[in-house]
């Protein structure tokens, strides 16, 4: 699918407000990212990359979240910082994306992206607490690249 279609399906609005939401219970970070052109290569490979490029490692906790999404090569990842994946483990991970993976076959793109940012929100809130202290560090916006 070409980039431009799968954008013009996204509910931007409804994407934003889910990641604020979960970011309103948890001093972590989520983003989600959308990559243009084709990927040959392991997407979860360039999710990490884009990870740090983003400066996502860059959090207090180490609890920032990456959804990166690649439409043209139908792949995605998602990337969770030590701090998360520590206290969720690969179990999380795997469900999380695998729930994503239907979604996104009966091309429900937002409903795929709201549901794993609102899971994400819940281990985060559950693990990483706001506190008074914490202050969104990332943008809200969904990224294109």
């Amino acid at each position: 699918m070409r980039t431009k279609d799968f954008l013009n399906k996204l509910d931007h609005d409804r994407i934003v407000a889910a990641i604020r939401a979960a970011e309103a219970k948890t001093s972590g970070q989520v983003r989600v990212y959308i990559q243009r052109g084709e990927l040959d290569d392991d997407a979860l490979d360039h999710a990490q990359k884009k990870f740090h490029k983003l400066g996502m490692q860059a959090t207090k906790e180490r609890n920032g979240v990456l959804i990166f999404v690649v439409p043209r090569a139908r792949k995605f990842a998602v990337i969770g910082d030590e701090g998360v994946h520590q206290k969720c483990g690969d179990q999380f991970w795997q469900q999380l994306v695998e729930r994503m993976r239907v979604h996104f076959q009966d091309e429900n793109f937002t409903d795929a992206l709201v549901e794993a940012i609102e899971e994400v929100g819940k281990i985060l809130a559950r693990h990483f607490p706001k506190t008074t202290a914490a202050q969104n560090q990332l943008p809200d916006e969904i990224v294109e690249g």
